[in-house]
């Protein structure tokens, strides 16, 4: 075990290594917003940056997308999650920005390629199909992955020169 601060905690320490603990962002619309909260408090081992929603009143998914985008443009995060009902809005809403490489994941294969094929920076949810056990091992999974690099990178590096 290893002591590490944490900006809302100060310091702590973790079953974790220093070296592995991450900051994150997280948003979700009102239809995930069950998910992003059962995440928050399953993944403690994640310094969560909670964009909202805060409830489950109805909202409008890029509000929360482009929340966490400023923070990757910003350079205090570099992976997020995002959550809404098909995932689909999420992706679409993130994938509008340079950089940013956002897919939607329903299960375990799914988030292990698209990291390791296509370099995704965010995850997306489905939340109207997944259950919350299924997203903390969805999560995990992309977590755990490398990029694959070679012929892969050079399919992102053409979607690059798409801007």
């Amino acid at each position: 075990m290893e002591w590490f601060y944490n900006e809302n905690c100060g310091f702590e320490r973790d079953l974790i290594k220093a070296e592995h603990y991450m900051k994150m962002a997280i948003g979700a619309d009102h239809r995930g917003f069950l998910h992003k909260e059962f995440i928050k408090k399953y993944m403690h081992d994640i310094d969560w940056v909670d964009v909202g929603t805060d409830n489950q009143e109805r909202t409008d998914y890029p509000i929360f997308s482009d929340k966490v985008i400023a923070l990757m443009h910003a350079g205090i995060i570099d992976r997020a999650i995002l959550l809404c009902g098909t995932g689909c809005g999420m992706a679409i809403a993130a994938n509008r920005y340079k950089n940013i490489y956002a897919a939607v994941a329903w299960n375990a294969e799914i988030a292990r390629r698209c990291k390791q094929e296509d370099n995704t920076n965010i995850l997306v949810l489905p939340c109207d199909f997944i259950s919350h056990d299924d997203a903390i091992v969805i999560i995990s999974e992309w977590l755990a992955q490398e990029f694959k690099a070679g012929r892969y990178a050079q399919r992102i590096a053409m979607i690059d020169k798409c801007d």
